[in-house]
């Protein structure tokens, strides 16, 4: 009597397609894993030290990643500011000329009062 896989679905783990049910079911020849019986969760110390090692430098990577951008923002401030303060001088520098041109115009029309009432004045004293 042969094991049928349809009653016995326990006992038999697979039908062998080569027919020797016989043997022993071996596990495929992978270098640093478990055994075919072994869970998905159990991993061989190979495979979790590669593990460990790619996340140890991703978290590498990662503190890498923050420090240029930190620095890259530092950078950038750094030249945001002295943007910011070489348009605060042109600004105090074109109102410095403004003020000195109005100065200049407002002086011209006080001079020109002057000479009007020194005018008048000599006008009214040779009367």
């Amino acid at each position: 009597m042969s094991p049928d896989p349809t009653t016995a679905a326990g006992a038999v783990p697979a039908v062998r397609k080569n027919g020797k049910h016989w043997k022993q079911p071996k596990a495929p020849f992978k270098p640093g894993t478990t055994t075919a019986t072994a869970t998905s969760t159990a991993t061989s110390s190979k495979q979790s030290k590669s593990y460990l090692a790619r996340q140890q430098h991703r978290a590498q990577a990662a503190l890498v990643k923050a420090k240029e951008a930190e620095l890259k923002a530092e950078r950038e401030a750094a030249r945001a500011a002295r943007i910011q303060s070489i348009k605060d001088k042109r600004a105090a520098k074109e109102e410095k000329e403004r003020y000195d041109r109005l100065a200049q115009k407002m002086h011209a029309k006080r001079v020109e009062r002057l000479k009007r009432r020194e005018k008048r004045n000599k006008m009214l004293k040779e009367r």
